[in-house]
């Protein structure tokens, strides 16, 4: 499966090249780079492609290469955070007084363990850093618990994260947005590292 971004306003703005060609024919894939490189950016660039959605200024082309694209599911860990939204829990006393006990990185956990298995088979699964609120120990379970979905349940997954445990694991492919060679740095008044910033 691969998609082919033509224009895009963001990517446009980043100077990327166009057109984009983006490998998705892997089943667990990362994308990877700096803050503002525009990995979220994609992920939900994808989600509109998979949907068949059009949006100003991005136009593409899908080669879906015999794949079913019609079961597609976005958890942004930020903004989908389960612990922020207990309104929708009102009628569930056990997963309120869960939500309202658990840590970020619990619920989290228990969203791999529970809700994204009880997902169609054949899901695509596109997740923004789902590492945030996770220890090292927790994201190598969580690594395990995307292998499973993808041999188990063929799920596929792409997944914009900062996290060198999940992008350098022998079973992910990585898509390295930093690789494009004009992207979006951090300001350099931030300083380098290892020197002050404090003025």
């Amino acid at each position: 499966m691969f998609l082919k971004i033509l224009s895009h306003p963001v990517f446009s703005s980043l100077n990327f090249y166009m057109p984009m060609i983006v490998d998705l024919s892997h089943p667990l894939i990362m994308l990877a780079g700096e803050n503002g490189s525009g990995k979220s950016t994609l992920l939900h660039s994808i989600q509109y492609a998979l949907k068949g959605e059009k949006v100003d200024g991005f136009a593409y082309t899908l080669d879906p290469g015999g794949v079913q694209i019609d079961k597609t599911f976005l958890f942004d860990a930020e903004q989908h955070n389960p612990r922020t939204q207990l309104e929708y829990f009102k009628e569930q006393p056990e997963m309120l007084e869960f939500l309202q006990m658990a840590s970020h990185g619990q619920v989290m956990l228990s969203m791999f363990r529970q809700n994204f298995p009880a997902l169609p088979d054949g899901t695509t699964l596109l997740l923004d850093e789902p590492e945030m609120a996770l220890s090292t120990s927790n994201q190598r379970r969580v690594l395990k618990m995307m292998l499973e979905l993808v041999d188990r349940k063929k799920f596929r997954i792409v997944c914009a994260t900062h996290s060198p445990v999940l992008v350098d694991a022998p079973e992910t492919y990585v898509i390295n947005l930093d690789n494009h060679v004009n992207r979006t740095i951090v300001d350099e008044t931030l300083g380098v590292e290892g020197s002050s910033t404090i003025q």
